[in-house]
């Protein structure tokens, strides 16, 4: 069985960046996300919006999925990455999540495809992993057409780590989760339920009611995917701070992912809260350069390349 891979809450190599990590952080302030309808709806309207990026609408199985497409300027491409934007499930994609998909795009020689989901609370649960579900299989059926490449990955932030994971279990079950190289899961939450101890600290968060609050059973693994059937599943990454009040999540996920049979590579960062790569620290720029070269090394050995 595939041993998991934990690097620790500290981590010698990146210890040069603490400090550094320490300053932003107490400098910045402890945030947390949208308590209410009418709080959701102020984040939005004052929220910048990605405009220069165009937005494919495509029908798949079905239903028009906006896509998103960021192509390398200056190599081939070498492989496709379906990206799961975070954001509780209820803001969905920024300018901030686009210029990190350009650079991933050009740094791997790679195309990101970005998935607009719907959103809750206009859309609840399963409109998203609907919408996740028909995007990764339009890749599957389309990227060697579309970008002359079947090497793929995918992989989201937050709410979008946990549509990536439902994402692939759905695929699993019809027997096309293969075809992904590997998954990369950054400081996703996998127990909406708050059934398990790390799945109470985030019990009463309002992006849950937002989501699922009409679904009678939140252990539902297309739900919570922390109490799924894990087995025959990609090699996985997970990247979580170890100051993340989903860490213990994540190690149960990486816990569980393991159990199953699967490749498993946890990577906790020090002095790190949620969502911070996507912060403008050296801990993040670490972070970031590990999942692209775990990302390259995974699309490079894809049988299916």
């Amino acid at each position: 069985m595939p041993p998991v891979r934990d690097d620790g809450c500290v981590r010698a190599d990146l210890a040069r960046f603490v400090a550094e990590s320490r300053a932003f952080y107490g400098a910045r302030g402890e945030r947390r996300g949208p308590a209410s309808l009418e709080e959701l709806r102020a984040v939005r309207a004052a929220a910048p919006r990605p405009d220069d990026v165009p937005v494919e609408e495509l029908e798949v199985d079905g239903r028009t999925v906006p896509l998103r497409f960021f192509l390398p300027e200056t190599t081939a491409v070498r492989g496709a990455y379906l990206d799961i934007p975070g954001g509780g499930f209820y803001l969905g994609q920024t300018a901030g999540g686009d210029a990190r998909n350009a650079a991933l795009a050009e740094s791997l020689g790679i195309a990101v495809v970005s998935v607009d989901h719907r959103l809750a609370p206009e859309h609840p649960w399963p409109a998203a992993p609907d919408d996740c579900e028909a995007a990764a299989r339009w890749l599957v059926e389309h990227a060697a057409d579309r970008f002359g490449t079947t090497r793929l990955a995918i992989g989201g932030s937050s709410a979008g780590a946990t549509l990536a994971v439902t994402t692939l279990l759905r695929l699993r079950d019809t027997g096309t989760a293969a075809a992904f190289a590997g998954a990369v899961l950054q400081f996703g939450t996998y127990d909406l339920s708050g059934s398990t101890p790390a799945g109470r600290l985030i019990a009463d968060e309002y992006f849950l009611e937002a989501y699922v609050g009409h679904v009678a059973d939140r252990t539902l693994p297309d739900v919570s995917p922390v109490f799924g059937d894990l087995r025959d599943l990609p090699p996985t990454l997970l990247v979580v701070g170890a100051r993340d009040v989903l860490l213990e999540d994540n190690r149960a996920m990486a816990a569980r992912l393991r159990a199953a049979g699967n490749d498993v590579d946890l990577r906790v960062y020090p002095e790190s809260p949620h969502g911070f790569t996507g912060h403008p620290t050296g801990m993040a720029r670490a972070a970031l350069a590990e999942r692209d070269s775990w990302l390259a090394e995974r699309l490079a050995a894809h049988a299916g390349a």
